[in-house]
């Protein structure tokens, strides 16, 4: 009796045994696909961003050679072997080949204004844009994610109303006016209100060194910092919040309080992971803009990173260096989305199935 009824449980778990390994086989085979269709759409979208990067900075008005050699007297012959020596008189094919030959091996070309490697100028300017826009993005993604949560799950009290009302407003500020209108209120002094920041720069300059150096450097931070956090913040709240509003409304809410769970227990552990994927997106673009920076606020605040390079680099107009920030740039927003399409099946396992 025992051997049959044992016989019978084995014939019985044997095949849920099979289509449990087969479930999880054609679940890796599908997480699979899905990785390789990402790829495939970010080698696609790189390569866009070659093409467009070296057609669309062409468009724009004036001559390098001759922004390089204003103000000194310079022959027609002398430009001439300018434009040969930077390859300015090959045909736009031969030199679009050239461009993405050179690309595809990291080589991003000389720059014309500083007559250096374009990858050794933004490797020496990259550590002070992380460190700003690294900083900011942090801070202004957990502002976000917590004050969109406690807004969601309270809507339509005071709290709510008030955040959503800040948030709206800050979103709409462009950052490079509410920068300069920190610089007036808290760097120049207005009124009552004494300078109390630097204007600009990311250190005074008077060779302080160990822990001295790091006050400084934050000290000079602060404004930048504040002017990137109160504009980004704002974005991530109002999504984190749009989305777990719509998820409050769900039937699994209401099973788990069901089961006598409290309602702080029901949003941490139900409600705001299965919130989270549209604020994942932004949070991974965002912090593919810590490549970036804020060009405008970088500006704005003297900041030596690679947005005032930037902005540098397209007022000659020098076009190799232009292009090259352009590629790094872009290719840092597609290689932080591609990660966050890569985290969605594990997040939620409906996607990508």
């Amino acid at each position: 009796m025992t051997t049959a009824s044992t016989t019978a449980d084995v014939a019985r778990t044997a095949p849920v045994r099979a289509t449990d390994g087969a479930s999880r086989t054609g679940t890796a085979a599908a997480y699979l696909r899905h990785v390789a269709g990402k790829l495939g759409g970010a080698a696609v979208s790189l390569f866009a961003v070659l093409v467009t990067s070296f057609f669309l900075f062409r468009i724009i008005p004036g001559d390098p050679v001759k922004a390089m050699t204003h103000g000194v007297p310079t022959s027609a012959e002398q430009l001439a072997t300018l434009r040969r020596q930077f390859g300015l008189d090959l045909p736009m094919w031969q030199q679009f080949t050239d461009y993405c030959g050179k690309a595809l091996t990291g080589d991003l070309g000389m720059s014309y204004q500083f007559r250096a490697p374009v990858g050794e100028l933004i490797a020496a300017k990259l550590p002070a844009t992380l460190l700003l826009t690294g900083v900011a993005v942090l801070l202004y993604s957990a502002l976000g994610l917590w004050l969109g949560t406690r807004s969601a799950w309270n809507h339509g009290g005071l709290g709510d109303r008030l955040n959503t009302g800040v948030a709206l407003t800050l979103w709409s500020v462009p950052s490079f006016w509410l920068g300069l209108l920190l610089i007036i209120v808290f760097a120049v002094g207005i009124g009552p209100v004494p300078g109390l920041f630097p204007t600009g720069g990311m250190e005074s300059g008077a060779g302080e060194t160990g822990f001295a150096y790091v006050l400084d450097v934050a000290h000079h931070m602060v404004l930048p910092v504040l002017t990137l956090v109160a504009v980004g913040y704002a974005q991530t709240l109002l999504v984190m919040r749009s989305s777990l509003l719509d998820e409050m409304g769900g039937d699994y809410l209401t099973t788990a309080r069901a089961k006598g769970l409290r309602d702080d227990v029901v949003r941490r552990r139900h409600a705001v992971p299965n919130a989270l994927l549209p604020t994942v997106t932004m949070v991974f673009i965002n912090l593919g803009h810590v490549a970036a920076g804020s060009i405008l606020v970088e500006t704005v605040f003297s900041w030596p990173g690679l947005g005032g390079l930037f902005y540098q680099a397209l007022s000659v107009p020098d076009l190799p260096l232009v292009q090259g920030l352009f590629v790094v740039f872009a290719g840092a927003m597609i290689v932080m989305n591609l990660i966050a399409d890569l985290l969605y099946p594990l997040l939620d396992p409906r996607v990508g199935r």
